[in-house]
């Protein structure tokens, strides 16, 4: 994650069922769908002032920080997501082994 959202806090919005970080006004979020034991991250998006500039990996990285430090297991149905776990193998211990793409990971 890029320094310059090392401080930046990672919102629940239990509104709006997303994840998000706020910038100088603008958002990169993550939205999700939960369940008892587990939550489906689904859709990732930044606002087109953050596009390119690491705000969409410092959300993910947040979210799974979260999901970690709560014990809760992942189905990431998000392609932003799975493919930030793909490349940072680290976060497969979060994702619920019941996710059809478990083996892939």
């Amino acid at each position: 994650m890029k320094s310059e959202y090392l401080n930046i806090p990672l919102v629940k919005n239990e509104n709006k069922k997303r994840f998000e970080i706020e910038v100088q006004g603008h958002y990169a979020f993550i939205d999700y769908k939960e369940s008892r034991d587990k939550i489906a991250l689904i859709h990732t998006e930044t606002d087109p002032e953050l596009s390119g500039k690491g705000a969409a990996s410092a959300v993910v990285e947040k979210t799974l920080h979260y999901l970690d430090d709560k014990n809760i297991k992942l189905l990431p149905f998000c392609p932003y997501v799975w493919a930030y776990i793909k490349k940072h193998p680290e976060w497969k211990r979060i994702v619920s082994p019941d996710f059809k793409g478990y083996n892939d990971l």
